[in-house]
């Protein structure tokens, strides 16, 4: 699978739906993007389909699901996103961590931050 990536985070509900749909968007279809959680949630995160479709992209379709060990073993790259999922594969996957801010997190200012987050350079560290 040429210039793939998947996206992870616990819920499968808001940052890593944001990600994917923001690479897709961005890359102009030329990276082939998916998304799972280590935890799935019921239902993508409403908030954050919308503040997505304020960049032009587009997760409205999507549905929370669990990591698929197929896409694991084709996708170019995976990127674990924030700090509560603990996904562990072997050591030839190529993984990279980005640590976010976390739109469910009332804290922090909702999924238009995240999104801010996915958009810049990421700081991430390669595992």
């Amino acid at each position: 699978m040429g210039n793939s990536v998947l996206f992870i985070c616990s819920r499968n509900a808001g940052k890593s739906q944001m990600a994917a749909a923001l690479m897709e968007h961005f890359s102009d279809g030329k990276i082939t993007a998916y998304s799972a959680g280590t935890n799935p949630g019921g239902g993508i995160n409403p908030e954050s389909v919308q503040v997505i479709a304020e960049t032009g992209a587009d997760m409205s379709a999507g549905t929370p699901k669990a990591i698929d060990p197929q896409v694991v073993a084709t996708v170019d790259r995976v990127v674990i996103l924030g700090s509560e999922a603990q996904p562990t594969f072997d050591s030839s996957v190529r993984t990279e961590r980005w640590i976010l801010s976390e739109p469910s997190d009332e804290a922090t200012p909702g999924p238009s931050g995240c999104a801010g987050s996915v958009t810049r350079s990421p700081s991430g560290s390669a595992r």
